[in-house]
């Protein structure tokens, strides 16, 4: 049980963070402000945001995990993404939707199998890596970390943030953190 909640508190804080740090990288680019006014503004916002985390019904008290099988396919919906986007030259929004929509077709394949009906959501979630411009995402090896990072903290997150808009779409953005901060410790 304390492995679970120490997961879960992992899980929450790496958001908090994530979310943290951007938000203020948007002030402090956005507005020509101190390093006091940047401070209390990141502090406001931490403080909203730990308040949403542990004040309003995000999460099921249950702990459970996604599948490994289920999770496998946000790098292979990142790479078929990246892939239209990058060497097809479909551009990002047109790759996306692609991918998308033939991963909406795939539980069609045997209706009463409950595995293929997670993969399209599963599947999306990669295709918001595969988005990203060679600027962000330079390689394909890139894409295939920040994927499989994405997909760990699916497999994670199953019962947080539920009810909340843009769960996939956070959960690729700290997978492309991730990765861009092991690239670049690594560079």
């Amino acid at each position: 049980m304390k492995k679970h909640k120490a997961i879960r508190f992992f899980v929450i804080i790496l958001f908090l963070v994530l979310q943290t740090v951007f938000l203020t990288m948007i002030v402090k680019e956005k507005y020509d402000t101190g390093a006091i006014d940047i401070a209390l503004i990141t502090l406001a916002i931490t403080c909203i945001m730990w308040f949403a985390y542990k004040e309003l019904d995000l999460h099921h008290e249950k702990h459970a995990y996604d599948k490994l099988l289920v999770v496998v396919w946000v790098p292979i919906g990142a790479l078929a993404c990246y892939a239209l986007n990058i060497y097809a030259g479909l551009g990002s929004v047109i790759s996306a939707s692609t991918v998308g929509t033939i991963a909406s077709f795939v539980p069609i394949i045997n209706k009463s199998s409950s595995y293929l009906k997670k993969l399209p959501a599963v599947i999306y979630c990669g295709t918001f890596i595969g988005m990203s411009s060679t600027e962000i995402a330079p390689s394909i090896g890139f894409v295939l970390s920040a994927g499989i990072f994405a997909g760990v903290l699916l497999l994670l997150s199953k019962n947080l943030f539920l009810g909340i808009g843009g769960k996939l779409g956070t959960i690729a953005f700290a997978g492309v953190v991730i990765a861009s901060l092991i690239y670049w410790i690594l560079k």
